[in-house]
């Protein structure tokens, strides 16, 4: 009866032998993958430098402005040093609207204006609209006795 106890100790042995796949002593080996290595450089390749790889920094450009326009500054010359003048101005119409009286004004130049009593045109401010005038009020010049300009419809 003893055989049989040595018998089944060296059955469980070869078994757990077989089940593991070899012996207990090796370890089952990984094979991980391994990066292709980089082909040498020929003769047409050029070899990359360490300078080549930085960026660098285009040269700095030196502007001078001597002798060149502002380029802000407007291109039309208006008449006068702060645009149209009420003498060169011309009344053309006066419009009766649901906020109060409108002025049509005209310059010299073509342009037209819309004013109300308030706003400013060249260098006169808009005092009063009548019927078939406008009163502006100007600054009062060397050589003027009144500070206020009358412009009246043409025609009446």
């Amino acid at each position: 009866m003893k055989a049989v106890p040595a018998l089944v100790v060296v059955g469980l042995a070869t078994s757990l032998t077989a089940c593991s796949g070899g012996s207990a002593s090796q370890a089952p080996s990984a094979s991980a993958p391994t990066a292709p290595m980089p082909a040498a450089p020929t003769a047409s390749q050029p070899v990359a430098s360490a300078t080549a790889s930085e960026p660098q920094a285009p040269p700095p450009v030196k502007y001078q402005a001597k002798g060149r326009r502002d380029p802000f500054e407007n291109l039309e010359v208006r008449e006068g040093a702060s645009g149209p003048t009420l003498a060169s101005a011309k009344l053309t119409g006066i419009v009766q609207g649901s906020r109060g009286p409108l002025a049509l004004v005209e310059t010299s130049d073509g342009l037209g204006y819309i004013l109300k009593p308030g706003d400013t045109l060249g260098d006169g401010r808009l005092l009063e609209i009548g019927s078939d005038s406008v009163v502006f009020r100007i600054a009062v010049r060397t050589g003027s006795t009144t500070d206020r300009v009358v412009l009246k419809l043409p025609g009446d």
